[in-house]
């Protein structure tokens, strides 16, 4: 899916998704990623996130602070963090938004757009 321009500050917004990965700043990634403010994108090694554990949220973990709130784009379809873990990064406190990729993607740049700081981790979608 495409998006159109808008006025974004530094941090680049997605441009696209899909094919099983992401652009940005007009740069094609392939697989899952994690955007934070200020540090820029990683690889997300995660194949579902109904199998997630601590581990994978660890570089969002290490930057808490610098942003307001996580968006998790779970797929195609939306699925649930495990509640053990919800809680855990609740109590970090990690302030975490789960979705489907899509609607992830869409909602990162809105927030962007609006000035938020915002961090994603995204599994790539077909």
């Amino acid at each position: 899916m495409e998006f159109s321009n808008t006025a974004f500050g530094t941090q680049p917004p997605i441009e696209a998704y899909g094919d099983g990965g992401f652009r940005l700043d007009k740069k094609r990634v392939s697989g899952s990623m994690i955007l934070l403010p200020d540090e820029g994108m990683f690889p997300w090694e995660i194949v579902s996130v109904a199998e997630a554990q601590m581990k994978n949220f660890s570089r969002l973990i290490d930057a808490a602070g610098s942003f307001d709130l996580v968006l998790v784009g779970t797929g195609e379809t939306l699925v649930f963090l495990p509640p053990d873990l919800k809680q855990a990064l609740a109590a970090i406190p990690l302030h975490v938004e789960v979705m489907n990729t899509g609607a992830a993607c869409r909602t990162y740049n809105v927030l962007l757009g609006e000035g938020r700081r915002i961090a994603a981790a995204l599994i790539a979608v077909n």
